[in-house]
């Protein structure tokens, strides 16, 4: 059949793929670029005002590209490719300030946690990762470990002994795609006493609390 129409209202060409719908976590990441570049003053207010307007309403990868293809990628996705994960880190902290390892990061294939009464937080949202499994070695007492997860990121706690300690896992949301492949397994063994382990997804950015509506509204769009 000819003159179907793409979901972006254009003619689709004929024998041509479907365009590739944007997730949320594609949104997130045009937004980032368009407010670094409005940072670094590539964009005016009004353009920023513009482009994000219309990425929060984008319904393909296409649309987002055009609204970054003049723009400079952003640092978290720059020299990725050139990182190279050490096959072991080791940290070791008795009580003192807090631990953490967030933005572009690179995660090595071991880690090894020897921290007493201090926080450790490992944030993999922005996290380069050159390998699919994380093996963390924990030897923790007090506070709190938080493990940040992005899509494709998957922690398995069942390894950790727990001592006067507990365990809690907040799901990330039903990604669009179900089908999506793991990108990286965390497996958590060792001992974890006192205090709790949090595994969660990132806070909501700027763009997803735009976007969010009531359940019944979500339902029926």
């Amino acid at each position: 059949m000819s003159g179907e129409m793409s979901p972006t209202g254009k003619p689709s060409e004929p024998g041509s793929a479907p365009e590739l719908r944007a997730s949320h976590a594609d949104r997130d990441r045009a937004v980032d670029v368009l407010r670094i570049a409005a940072g670094d003053g590539l964009l005016t207010a009004d353009e920023l005002d513009e482009r994000l307007e219309a990425a929060l309403s984008a319904r393909t990868r296409r649309e987002l590209a055009a609204l970054t293809a003049d723009l400079p990628p952003a640092p978290s996705a720059r020299g990725a490719t050139a990182a190279e994960a050490k096959d072991v880190v080791r940290i070791e902290q008795v009580h003192s300030g807090a631990v953490e390892r967030k933005g572009r990061w690179v995660v090595p294939r071991r880690l090894e946690l020897a921290v007493t009464y201090c926080d450790v937080t490992l944030d993999f949202s922005g996290a380069v990762i050159t390998h699919d499994t994380l093996r963390i070695d924990v030897g923790m007492t007090g506070k709190t470990l938080t493990l940040v997860t992005a899509p494709g990121v998957v922690v398995d706690t069942d390894g950790l002994q727990l001592v006067h300690s507990r365990v809690k896992y907040q799901r990330t949301p039903p990604d669009p795609d179900p089908d999506a492949p793991v990108t990286l397994r965390v497996e958590l063994v060792g001992q974890k006493a006192h205090g709790r382990v949090v595994v969660r997804p990132p806070r909501r950015t700027f763009g997803q609390w735009l976007l969010r509506r009531p359940a019944a509204l979500s339902a029926s769009a």
